[in-house]
């Protein structure tokens, strides 16, 4: 009895003192972003958030709607960057403490955590994006499905856990897919991936009750907020469209385009604007002579001209997405985003030479090693994980994140609206932590599947004994 209270003493303290370095990492990161780098983006959903603009749906509202409750409970801005910080060391800690116990391996936590101080991960770690809360709620629930995966023995006489677990995973991705519209595709991987880890072999029964908890998961809030927070309807989808028409039609297509006198004006203007600037998309912001209500007024006319001109300009429209797409691939922009974007709020930067140290740090690493923000590489370790998983413990998982990678970044062929690294935040973390897994996951068998008579107190039993040893 005392060897074994020993152990689990042994054991218990390289938990904790993990959570300790992941807490110290989440302090800092917090500390240097603080009080959140903002864009103009940003800037706007946090003028939302205080109510000193009208709630919209340019950007998914479900970003601002939770600031808005953060700020009504602390009083603070920094709020929110302090929950997404708490998201990403949390989630990797997690990760942390799961991927040591299923492999037994002494480095395996710190090369978890260390994955948080990755350039191309630290880079957005603080900015308040869409895309880094799509990106660390993603990351969130594989932490969830790691633990379902952990537990899986003990799971089949406590189905509230499981059901518990599985719908904490839910809640994760459902906020991904609200707050990044097109996140659906790089979330069912992982939502796959959450219910195998929790079941093993699901019956069709159980992947029904799991595909309904995950609608339900994103309709009910995104029709709550639709109900009672009524955001502006702006047509933001149209800007995608608008891109296509200035970059596919030629100008003298546009003059003789069937819309209204003004819209024509105004998309010969960006046409020839563009040209002038160089601009290869993003038309409605560099090029656009925008009205005073936006796109409100022209999203319909825009969408039907869209529609019938590129069924007639197909082998253009496919040159010019391509175009575009290849760009994102090979001369990704926008590998860090600095400071606060200048503003009437009065908000800066609350550490400026933190801020200085983290753009050399990250600025350095994309001069020093420009393929870590390339996507063209991020998409060829996607399509390696997805094809060749290996056959270890973690097969499942790297299968999972290397094909929600790819999916996510082939995603947006057709959507587009810039080449920046932003775009490709989740396929890097998810990638890099693939390749971890695919690493210490060798040597290592799989799980077995969860069966009726497995006692409730075994976990992985065939891994006890590197545990035991307090490894």
């Amino acid at each position: 009895m005392g060897q074994t209270g020993w152990v689990r003493r042994d054991g218990q303290r390289w938990v904790w003192g993990t959570a300790a370095v992941a807490a110290v990492c989440c302090l800092a990161t917090i500390l240097v972003f603080a009080p959140g780098y903002l864009s103009p983006d940003s800037l706007d959903q946090l003028r939302q958030a205080e109510g000193k603009k009208p709630l919209t749906d340019w950007h998914p509202p479900v970003l601002s709607l939770v600031w808005r409750a953060l700020i009504a409970v602390t009083g603070s801005i920094a709020s929110l960057l302090v929950l997404q910080c708490l998201v990403l060391w949390a989630a990797l800690w997690v990760l942390a403490v799961c991927v040591r116990r299923l492999t037994g391996s002494r480095g395996a936590a710190p090369a978890v955590l260390g994955l948080g101080l990755a350039p191309f991960v630290l880079t957005f770690a603080g900015v308040v994006w869409k895309d880094v809360h799509a990106a660390f709620a993603l990351l969130a629930a594989c932490a969830v499905a790691f633990t379902g995966l952990l537990l899986r023995d003990g799971a089949p006489r406590r189905p509230a856990v499981r059901w518990g677990l599985l719908w904490l995973g839910v809640l994760f991705l459902a906020y991904a897919m609200l707050v990044r519209k097109n996140a659906v595709v790089a979330a069912i991987p992982v939502f796959v991936m959450l219910v195998l880890a929790l079941w093993g072999t699901p019956g069709r029964r159980t992947w029904l009750k799991c595909a309904a908890a995950l609608v339900a998961g994103v309709v009910v809030p995104a029709a709550a907020i639709s109900l009672f927070a009524h955001p502006l309807r702006t047509d933001q989808g149209a800007q995608i469209m608008l891109d296509d028409l200035v970059h596919v039609l030629s100008v003298d297509e546009l003059r003789s385009a069937d819309v209204s006198p003004g819209l024509r004006d105004r998309l010969v203007a960006s046409a020839r604007a563009c040209e002038r600037v160089g601009a290869l998309s993003d038309a409605y912001w560099a090029c656009y002579q925008r009205p005073a209500d936006g796109l409100r007024g022209d999203s319909g006319a825009i969408t039907s001209l869209w529609l019938r001109e590129m069924s007639g300009h197909v082998p253009h429209y496919l040159q010019y997405r391509l175009l575009l797409f290849t760009t994102l691939l090979f001369e990704t922009d926008y590998a860090y985003k600095a400071g606060i974007t200048r503003n009437d709020l009065g908000i800066e930067v609350a550490h400026p030479r933190l801020e200085d140290m983290l753009g050399t740090y990250v600025n350095g690493m994309a001069e020093d090693l420009p393929w870590l923000f390339r996507g063209w590489f991020w998409l060829a370790v996607a399509l390696v994980l997805a094809v060749r998983p290996g056959t270890g413990v973690f097969a499942m998982p790297v299968r999972a994140l290397g094909v929600s990678s790819a999916a996510y970044i082939v995603g947006y062929l057709p959507i587009m609206p810039a080449t920046d690294f932003r775009y490709l935040y989740w396929p890097a973390i998810a990638c890099a932590l693939g390749l971890l897994l695919l690493c210490l996951g060798r040597g290592t068998p799989p799980p077995r599947p969860a069966s009726p008579g497995a006692p409730a107190d075994r976990t992985l039993t065939a891994h006890q004994p590197a545990d035991a040893g307090g490894q």
